[in-house]
């Protein structure tokens, strides 16, 4: 059964839950945690967090032993290690600026206190009925300036994260976390509502599988809320519904075009929503508290629907171009399906696909690849690289995703991934991982980051190595993901023995 760490909670909190977690903490230098007055007195008002910073303890590693033990992080992801909020600050700039009409404005304006009201505490209630007295309507993009301009003000993506569900039942599930672009400026919800049926329409097409997912979730989740046991189990592939969004159009929307948005709160949302009905999915024991939550959660995917059908798939229509589509529709065969809805053929995509592969590969020096060790031909090393048991990604200097080798992968690659910067291929919670190890490896704090995990009852080691060369200048970041159960049985066997 999978463990969640919850961040935010106490040490002494997550003691008691998990015994182990004092051996865990004690060897990452964590020496007062054996003490047990300490563990009864500062540990109950200390989070672990916060305990590394004091104690300078690289959350990298804490991160790194935790998820090697088996579990799973929750809670605010904190910062991580040297350098972090360097990163963090220079990424922040990076970032294409949001146009958002001026707050003068009085409907942004008013949409706006309407949402700090609710941020400072004040009751749903009273904020709706005011907010119905004074909008009869309010068009999607209103709301999403509106939260664009409070993240503007200073108030962080994660607590405009955490109110993103209550925001949606103020505006009557219209609401949205999506930043503006050009294109969508020029559309009316009327315009990308309609492009978006359009595209469903479509036989084979991803945004029809992703609608057709969303009608078979809905009929789930009103039968677990009636109490049937089946649909709650097949709730639980509900992963990989939110996979696809998180691994193909978050990523694309932010990086392509600078809707930001959803990789910014909604994907953040999805990895909630998914590990809290795994979590209930597992527990043996359904006691009051069990049914508060399941009801919470349940209530939060139909949230997430509507998000997705009132916001995320209409900006995607009109924003993502035949050629993205195409990539997107490509990619998807990788991911599994779910709630019994099969795949289907998008025959255009598929004309295009036959078309590019008759297009001769690239080559060097008349056909083969000459190396210092040996020369190959293009065919003979991309089978190599194939044929090597592990998944290989190579992140170039400049943090750019340049190489997956192929095959299907426990961590899914999406071909479209290639020449996009690797931090936007991450869930929020993870980024600030990935951006310290990278940013260790270029500065030559370490050269390799080991991490062992379970993935669907496997064990898997994720290896990240930086790439040098000869002079030792840093080229880059190769990951590698094995799959670790044929040393689990070899050694098993041995104890048999």
């Amino acid at each position: 059964m999978a463990k969640e760490l919850d961040l935010s909670k106490s040490v002494y909190s997550l003691t008691q839950e998990y015994p182990e977690v004092i051996d865990i903490l004690y060897d990452l230098g964590f020496t007062e945690i054996k003490n047990k007055a300490m563990l009864h007195s500062v540990a109950k008002l200390m989070t672990i967090p916060k305990g590394a910073k004091m104690k300078g303890i690289d959350m990298t590693k804490v991160v790194g032993a935790f998820m090697q033990a088996g579990f799973t992080l929750a809670g605010t992801m904190p910062d991580l290690g040297a350098g972090s909020e360097e990163k963090k600050a220079e990424a922040d700039a990076a970032k294409p600026a949001v146009a958002v009409e001026s707050i003068g404005d009085d409907r942004i304006t008013n949409l706006k206190s309407y949402l700090t009201r609710l941020g400072e505490g004040e009751s749903l209630e009273t904020v709706r009925q005011e907010f119905v007295e004074n909008f009869s309507s309010v068009d999607a993009r209103e709301i999403m300036k509106a939260e664009q301009s409070l993240m503007q003000d200073g108030v962080p993506v994660e607590q405009v994260r955490k109110l993103c569900d209550v925001h949606s039942a103020l505006f009557h599930q219209k609401t949205g976390c999506a930043s503006e672009s050009p294109k969508v400026q020029k559309s009316t919800l009327e315009d990308r509502t309609a492009k978006a049926q359009e595209l469903a329409a479509t036989p084979g097409h991803p945004l029809s599988v992703l609608y057709k997912e969303n009608e078979a979730l809905k009929k789930l989740l009103a039968a677990a809320k009636e109490g049937d046991d089946s649909a709650l189990d097949q709730l639980a592939q509900i992963g990989a519904h939110y996979h696809k969004k998180g691994d193909l159009l978050y990523p694309i929307l932010a990086t392509k075009y600078g809707i930001t948005g959803p990789s910014n709160v909604m994907w953040a949302l999805d990895v909630e929503i998914r590990q809290e009905i795994s979590a209930l999915v597992k527990k043996r024991t359904r006691d009051a508290e069990w049914n508060v939550r399941l009801e919470a959660v349940l209530t939060r995917a139909e949230e997430m629907i509507a998000k997705e059908e009132n916001i995320l798939y209409p900006i995607a229509s009109v924003t993502l171009t035949d050629e993205d589509w195409q990539g997107v529709y490509r990619d998807m065969k990788d991911y599994a399906l779910c709630f019994g809805v099969e795949r289907e053929v998008w025959t255009e995509a598929e004309q295009a696909a036959e078309q590019a592969a008759e297009e001769p590969p690239a080559s060097v020096n008349g056909g083969d690849i000459v190396l210092a060790g040996g020369t190959f031909t293009l065919p003979q090393l991309t089978a190599l690289l194939n044929t090597i048991p592990l998944e290989i990604t190579f992140v170039d200097a400049n943090d750019i995703n340049r190489f997956f080798n192929e095959g299907p992968k426990v961590f899914k690659r999406p071909l479209a991934a290639l020449g996009r910067e690797v931090y936007s291929c991450h869930p929020p919670k993870v980024e600030p991982i990935v951006r310290t190890i990278i940013d260790d490896f270029k500065n030559k704090r370490r050269d390799e980051v080991a991490i062992w995990m379970d993935r669907g009852g496997k064990p898997f080691l994720v290896k990240y190595m930086a790439v040098r060369d000869k002079g030792g200048a840093y080229m880059g970041t190769m990951e590698l993901v094995q799959d670790m159960s044929f040393a689990k049985e070899h050694f098993l066997k041995g104890e048999e023995k």
